[in-house]
């Protein structure tokens, strides 16, 4: 049985990604800094899904230790190797450069970026062993064009495509795919009190159904990077 490790995964893209690989018979690793909220979520999966295996730790990814310990225990459970990796965890906060509050720009770092490159790092030995696996670093539109409000939060999102980037180039003769998720808005939790109507927005499920789809390929083809904003354009 494959393996699909997802961050940030219990509510809003992280838990609609981790299902879709659970109804497709994957075991899965997630993680999420509430505790309550992975006993929950862990309990109904495996009431859903009783033949797979859960993994489900409280993690802060914004901790480099903490990620890495995340990575060696899920090396531990699944000796046999990872699949894939979704590198969902995020944060966003707008702002502008000159005035938004110190240390800003550090601590969107530490979850947007560093915990992808620390727990990338930590499993790609898997891989490389296994001569397979599918990375996907969710990205956003902030990756590809400045804005108001942007601030640290679209500099963490460029410089996770171009970590992308450079990973797919280190790792394409490894049989190792790397693809870069850049959405536009997707109705989630964090979008209930904007009076934004849901109907403006993509869904969680429409992500998925695109990573799902890019996993799914043979392995002579990569999806580089996904680019899909609502039909009526970007907020």
């Amino acid at each position: 049985m494959k393996t699909a490790v997802i961050t940030g995964a219990t509510k809003g893209l992280g838990k609609t990604i981790a299902l879709k690989f659970l109804e497709n018979g994957f075991n899965v690793a997630v993680c999420a800094r509430s505790e309550m909220d992975l006993y929950k979520l862990k309990k109904e999966w495996q009431e859903q899904y009783p033949d797979r295996e859960i993994l489900a730790l409280p993690v802060d990814m914004r901790d480099t230790t903490a990620t890495k310990d995340f990575g060696e225990k899920i090396k531990g459970r699944f000796p046999l190797g990872v699949d894939v990796l979704v590198n969902n965890a995020g944060i966003f906060q707008p702002g502008n450069i000159a005035d938004e509050p110190e240390g800003r720009l550090e601590e969107m770092m530490n979850l947007n970026v560093l915990s992808a490159y620390h727990l990338s790092r930590s499993l790609l030995p898997l891989m490389i062993q296994k001569g397979s696996g599918h990375i996907f670093n969710m990205c956003s539109v902030a990756s590809l064009k400045a804005y108001p409000n942007g601030g640290s939060y679209s500099i963490t999102k460029y410089a996770l495509l171009g970590f992308s980037e450079n990973l797919r180039y280190e790792l394409r003769e490894k049989n190792i795919k790397v693809t870069a998720l850049t959405p536009g808005a997707v109705w989630t939790d964090s979008w209930k009190d904007s009076g934004v109507n849901p109907d403006r927005l993509m869904t969680a499920t429409d992500i998925a159904e695109l990573l799902w789809t890019a996993y799914c390929l043979s392995p002579k083809a990569t999806v580089e990077n996904i680019i899909v904003r609502p039909q009526l354009g970007d907020l």
